[in-house]
């Protein structure tokens, strides 16, 4: 079964005002939609826009896989086990937050700064937290996070290039730039795909694509 969610089907977020947009895939804060809970171990999917000098002010997180792609410009970390990192195009960061962490997200640049968090529930709560960013990612690279029982495949495609999808019991697509084709559907920049109980599925690029690619299995 596949489920496709168009970029303007997200749910509205952030701070405007403050220079913070976010666009959410799944239930998030005030847009509380018990059908669109989770899917898989992902609880959450936001594409985040920051103007220079915006941010996220010191937070707390527990009990979460955090991962984020920069798409655009240079994202400046900052949490409470002592890690200051800044994450560029092409980076993968992940913080498992565990019993809990705070931490600081920055757009200290003079240009803005987009990026894609993904949230994942892990398969054990708890633990001490940890922090790890993976440099330079690119072609067709593969991220296994085992704690939430999940492998990320990122894939930079060229026109007419195809990849399949992973044979999963939970596969989510989301494009971050170009368009592709999954069963006769175009995807575009910010669409996603759910899909269910894959098999013999393959993503076809009509453009010169990004995307990012959660294969999850059943708890």
């Amino acid at each position: 079964m596949t489920r496709i969610q168009r970029a303007a089907e997200r749910y509205p977020g952030g701070d405007p005002a403050a220079g913070i947009e976010t666009r959410h895939a799944l239930s998030f804060g005030p847009h509380y939609d018990p059908d669109n809970l989770r899917f898989g171990a992902l609880l959450a999917c936001n594409e985040e826009r920051l103007a220079p000098g915006a941010g996220f002010d010191e937070h707390p997180h527990s009990h979460t896989e955090i991962v984020t792609w920069v798409v655009e410009g240079e994202l400046t970390h900052h949490d409470t086990a002592g890690h200051t990192t800044v994450v560029r195009p092409g980076d993968l960061q992940r913080l498992s937050s565990a019993g809990g962490v705070r931490h600081v997200e920055r757009n200290d640049a003079a240009v803005p700064l987009v990026f894609v968090q993904m949230w994942l529930a892990p398969l054990s709560p708890g633990g001490e937290p940890s922090y790890e960013v993976v440099r330079g990612l690119d072609g067709h690279a593969t991220y296994a996070l085992p704690e939430a029982g999940a492998v990320l495949h990122v894939h930079h495609l060229k026109a007419g290039d195809d990849t399949p999808v992973p044979t999963a019991d939970f596969v989510y697509v989301h494009v971050v730039r170009g368009t592709v084709r999954l069963d006769n559907e175009d995807l575009g920049p910010g669409d996603a795909a759910r899909l269910t109980a894959t098999e013999s599925q393959n993503l076809t690029a009509k453009t010169a694509a990004e995307l990012l690619v959660w294969e999850m299995r059943a708890r």
